[in-house]
């Protein structure tokens, strides 16, 4: 077959898979949709089934913490000429879930147990603008919101004297930011290489927060609480390298050591007795950077199929006890069916291996977690119309 056709074909360069990567990082913020020849749109779901275990501050066990979880994506793109796309895509670029055990006593106190849920939701509008076949340059507004509800129980944090029985929720508030880059094509050799930057949105919302201590004015508290999102970049290349087959890469740098949360409530009981051990939720003191290679090959009409390997670099470590790995190591397998040439379906799964790492609370370590593990998979249908 032309190479011109190939990247339709074999068009897997991003597998619909789960992401376990640095920071709260989830989706990877592919706006491969977008690129896509002609009228086009998808739906996708991924699931990641992670295994997080460890040993904490008092060499007791840290059985699994990390719990199962799913996220839903789509696009829709539409060439109105030429010259002009247009395209909405939407997908849950950041998120957290954890549930440790009740009777670890470095994180429950026997009934309870330290929880983490985090949420976003993601919708980017994009305008592109082809002065000819080979260049894209394309912008827009991004939508972005994000709901927490976290519950801090067990030694780690300071037991019931201190932030031991500190809970937060935050409901969803929107806020914007925006996306730019520039893509360059060859379509005859299947050459594709595109740079996108999103920019940091920051948030202001409502936090519910309350403890048990026996103090008035540190119960509860209703307040602002502020949080960026990071700034990233996206780059990526695929290229035809014989027939049939094409090579991919994709490298993406996240500013994680702009994030931070800083509730009131958290920060004031943790400056007791000393004000310079104020404490943040959640930071990170490294920028994340990850990176996936892979080939992609189309057997014959209806069946196609791609591997690759994976790495992330981690955003730090210690790290917050709310994601307790350092980066990972990951190989991928995924398949495309195509029935016909307007549509197709798309499945794929990743093995993770999990970076060790030290969990820490108020700039202490409080566990080590180690050996860990995870499998990613994923669903993916397309249609061209």
């Amino acid at each position: 077959m032309k190479l011109r056709a190939l990247s339709v074909a074999v068009s897997m360069a991003a597998l619909p898979l789960s992401t376990f990567a640095a920071g709260l990082d989830r989706s990877g913020q592919s706006i491969a949709a977008f690129l896509q020849p002609g009228n086009y749109a998808e739906a996708g779901i991924s699931i990641l089934d992670p295994s997080v275990t460890g040993v904490g501050l008092d060499q007791r066990p840290v059985d699994d913490m990390a719990d199962d979880y799913y996220f839903p994506s789509a696009a829709v793109k539409v060439q109105v000429n030429e010259h002009i796309s247009l395209g909405l895509l939407y997908d849950q670029p950041y998120g957290a879930d954890a549930t440790y055990a009740a009777d670890s006593f470095m994180f429950g106190d026997t009934t309870e147990a330290t929880t983490v849920e985090v949420r976003t939701n993601n919708l980017t509008a994009l305008m592109g603008y082809q002065p000819n076949e080979n260049w894209n340059f394309y912008a827009g507004p991004v939508w972005q919101t994000v709901e927490t509800d976290i519950q801090l129980r067990g030694a780690a944090y300071g037991g019931p004297q201190k932030l031991g029985t500190y809970n937060i929720k935050v409901d969803q508030e929107p806020a914007f930011g925006w996306v730019a880059g520039m893509a360059y094509q060859i379509p005859e050799i299947a050459l594709k290489a595109a740079i996108t930057y999103r920019s940091e949105v920051k948030h202001k919302a409502t936090a519910e927060e309350s403890t048990a201590l026996p103090v008035p004015s540190l119960t509860a508290l209703t307040s602002g609480v502020e949080a960026t999102t990071p700034q990233s970049v996206n780059l990526d290349f695929q290229t035809g390298i014989a027939a049939d087959t094409l090579a991919f890469a994709n490298v993406r740098w996240v500013h994680w050591t702009q994030f931070a949360v800083k509730p009131t409530l958290l920060g004031n009981i943790s400056a007791i007795p000393a004000p310079h051990t104020r404490q943040n939720l959640i930071d990170y003191s490294d920028d994340q950077w990850s990176a996936n290679v892979g080939v992609g090959r189309k057997f014959n009409t209806k069946w196609s199929g791609t591997a690759a390997v994976g790495y992330d670099s981690g955003a730090g470590n210690p790290i917050t006890t709310l994601g307790p790995t350092e980066g990972y190591w990951n190989v991928g397998l995924g398949a495309q069916y195509s029935p016909a040439e307007h549509y197709f379906i798309q499945g794929g799964v990743k093995y993770f291996w999990l970076g060790d790492a030290t969990a820490q609370s108020g700039g202490k370590p409080v566990g080590e977690f180690s050996d860990n593990h995870a499998l990613g998979y994923g669903m993916k249908i397309g249609y061209r119309f």
